[in-house]
């Protein structure tokens, strides 16, 4: 086996959020795929509504790549497995390409990964070719594949934008303003792909239209010989033990509940656990099982019919009864609140296993990366949500950013111990600390027995 596995590869960024980055990410993806092309995307950062789209568009399943949240050796290990498969690679940024610590620049510099930026053109004109130099040279050493306009007007304006640009070989098209490119939004971003029936035929609109573009007419040679990323071996990981072997987790997935990482679902696999999966939107009880995963979602979107299913409830209160844990994340901590208040200023009794209430507001209460540690194991993730809670219930512990002494009030987001129920905003990423997910669930005799104290 070589050590190092090669194929061509674009990180897709942009100058800042909504400039229509998922939308080319997932259109190039569906394009190739299309043709026959084994297509890998990933998506740069924390991110649950993104992957939908390039999942639906590659047919692969979707990872994200995060020099703090899952680890340079992580990424360098899918990566890797990625190139060995793939004709093609495809990272989509997050936000503006140098925002964030580390940034989608970071990323493209630690991989060597050429950058598509993809630019909102709609108001602009020679400024273009001033945008397009910047990025590119804001930092020493990117990797620069070349330049993209969004949402251009015309043949005319899109003469005046290429012209604006000092090294004509990078341009690399254009797409046209047009309101079928747009991926439907709300509050937390996309809406998810699988919402939607037309979702595919939106995808082959995007591909459609970038087939017309230099870069939707490059052959899968002409992708070699322009961006091909030589991504190295990467050192061999201790293998994962079992400390789930035996056990079952019922993970609820549905509309309402349908933030998970493809990475937890793996974790848990190799930890040993047997995952069964239910609606709490449609089942009315759990499934047999040793321990519950509520992951984010859209409780506030479905509360009516959550505070319905008396059934469900009913079930997971037997469960908590029994001692047998509950790890739930944002959406899924949010609906065991006694009532929440949803963005219409609607109050819904909801399941009333943490006591308080959650309500909903127009704009962002947190986001950010984060870490909880409790003992020696840090599990990282990240917390982003439009609510509040208002309980009683102390933090048995709380999460912190990066950089910052674990631990400190103010710092990151509370995380309540009741019973056997562990809740919180932050939205975890297992792969980071497969120990303490064990634990979460109970494992390892669950969490009721730590100290609580949390070192920095």
């Amino acid at each position: 086996m070589t050590s190092a596995a090669r194929c061509p590869a674009l990180l897709i960024a942009a100058p800042a959020s909504g400039q229509g980055k998922t939308t080319v990410t997932a259109a190039l993806a569906r394009l190739h795929t299309r043709q026959g092309r084994r297509v890998r995307v990933f998506k740069c950062g924390p991110d649950f509504l993104d992957p939908f789209w390039h999942t639906l568009a590659s047919g692969a399943p979707v990872h994200q790549l995060d020099l703090w949240m899952t680890g340079e050796a992580d990424c360098r290990a899918r990566l890797h497995a990625a190139a060995r498969e793939a004709d093609l690679i495809l990272v989509e940024g997050v936000m503006g390409l140098y925002d964030g610590q580390p940034s989608a620049a970071d990323l493209a510099r630690q991989f060597g990964l050429p950058v598509l930026a993809v630019i909102d053109a709609s108001a602009m004109a020679g400024t273009f070719g001033a945008l397009a130099h910047g990025l590119q040279h804001y930092q020493d050493g990117l990797p620069w594949a070349g330049v993209l306009a969004n949402r251009v007007g015309s043949a005319r304006h899109a003469g005046m934008l290429r012209q604006g640009l000092r090294e004509p070989e990078h341009w690399l098209g254009v797409l046209s303003r047009n309101p079928a490119l747009v991926l439907p939004e709300r509050h937390l971003g996309l809406v998810a792909a699988t919402e939607l029936e037309d979702a595919l035929q939106r995808l082959d609109v995007a591909a459609d239209a970038l087939a017309d573009a230099p870069l939707g007419r490059m052959t899968l040679d002409e992708l070699r010989q322009r961006w091909s990323v030589d991504f190295d071996l990467p050192v061999a990981s201790l293998p994962v033990p079992k400390l789930l072997q035996g056990h079952t987790v019922a993970v609820a997935r549905d509309a309402a509940f349908c933030f998970l990482y493809a990475a937890n679902l793996e974790c848990l696999q190799a930890l040993g656990a047997r995952m069964v999966f239910f609606s709490p939107l449609a089942d009315r009880a759990l499934p047999a099982c040793d321990a519950v995963w509520l992951p984010g979602g859209y409780p506030e979107l479905h509360a009516a019919r959550l505070a319905a299913n008396q059934g469900l409830r009913d079930s997971l209160c037997a469960h908590v009864a029994a001692g047998r844990p509950v790890w739930a994340e944002c959406g899924g901590m949010m609906a065991l609140f006694e009532q929440l208040t949803d963005g219409e200023g609607v109050t819904h009794a909801l399941w009333g296993l943490l006591p308080g209430s959650v309500t909903l507001h127009k704009h962002l209460a947190a986001l950010g990366p984060q870490g909880l540690r409790i003992g020696a194991d840090e599990l990282r993730g990240h917390t982003f949500h439009y609510s509040t809670c208002d309980t009683p219930l102390p933090a048995r512990w709380r999460t912190h950013p990066p950089g910052a002494r674990a631990g400190v009030v103010g710092e990151g987001e509370a995380v309540y111990l009741q019973g056997s129920i562990v809740a919180s905003y932050f939205h975890a990423w297992f792969p980071s600390a497969p120990a303490l997910v064990a634990r979460l669930l109970g494992g390892l005799g669950g969490l009721g027995a730590q100290s609580g104290a949390l070192a920095a």
